[in-house]
């Protein structure tokens, strides 16, 4: 089922915070709330952030009250941006590079997450001419991830994001489709982009091959859950209890939805995420 070159590559998306100068917390602006406990504007660097741009308080984040932290993952973007885009020259010692540090920062981080769900897209079963496609898109957003300052800030996202989104959804519906007829032998899960289902008890529910993209899953009780096949791009998974749910074959389901939700060691998740250790607890 899966391309294993493709497969490989979404797994090796991952941040290497040592070779990161701290921009996910120097970049990104960050509001008092149950994920932060201070207010940070973008291009101030976290009080917490130390000389060597590690975390003096990483081991409890969440008790300190930056429960947020623990769940951002920039794929990688940010060893990008330090080690390539300005060749390894930290912002710390070459503060005339910090401001057009902190604005591609965002840009990479968008550019890195469109890159992990094309490789994700390829790891489907899917026609010639959508694979074809699926990776001319990608080979484009890696060509991006190499540009020069100025190029980069010059992007216009929305644009880049356009042909990113009408492939996914290609996918999305062709993978779909096969799994419910081939694989399950069931109807094609609803399309629920954008519900809210925030707090709602889905304990159980077989939701197979459901579109949720967009949906508001805040708190939602979805222990036990048959959640494989569900589309996930873009759903708010913040405290929700996926504990025994089985998302095996979640479809473009981010590292970052997984954080934030609450699990145990029964929730089966795809072969590319880990299981947040705070889920142990």
């Amino acid at each position: 089922m899966y391309n294993e070159t493709a497969e490989n590559m979404r797994e090796r998306l991952t941040a290497d915070c040592m070779n990161c100068f701290g921009l996910c917390c120097t970049a990104l602006n960050i509001a008092a709330s149950n994920d932060f406990a201070i207010n940070k504007g973008a291009g101030t660097a976290c009080p917490n952030l130390q000389a060597d741009f590690r975390c003096k308080i990483h081991e409890n984040l969440r008790e300190k009250g930056f429960k947020g932290c623990t769940v951002f993952d920039c794929l990688g973007a940010g060893q990008q941006v330090s080690q390539v885009t300005f060749k390894g020259k930290s912002w710390r010692e070459y503060p005339e590079v910090a401001e057009k540090m902190f604005q591609v920062f965002p840009i990479m981080e968008q550019l890195y997450e469109m890159m992990a769900f094309l490789a994700e897209a390829l790891t489907y079963e899917v026609s010639n001419s959508l694979r074809t496609r699926l990776n001319k898109q990608l080979e484009h957003i890696q060509s991006l991830t190499d540009m020069e300052v100025d190029c980069l800030l010059s992007l216009d996202m929305i644009m880049c994001r356009f042909p990113v989104n009408e492939l996914l959804l290609e996918t999305s519906e062709y993978v779909r489709s096969e799994l419910s007829s081939k694989v399950f032998a069931i109807k094609k899960g609803k399309t629920c982009r954008g519900i809210d289902w925030i707090g709602r008890n889905l304990k159980g529910k077989d939701l197979r091959t459901t579109d949720l993209r967009g949906a508001y899953l805040i708190a939602a009780d979805l222990r036990n859950a048959d959640l494989r096949g569900v589309d996930f791009i873009g759903a708010d998974l913040r405290d929700a209890n996926v504990s025994g749910a089985d998302l095996s074959t979640g479809m473009f389901l981010t590292q970052m939805q997984i954080n934030s939700a609450k699990g145990n060691d029964q929730t089966i998740l795809p072969p590319y995420l880990q299981r947040p250790s705070h889920w142990m607890n």
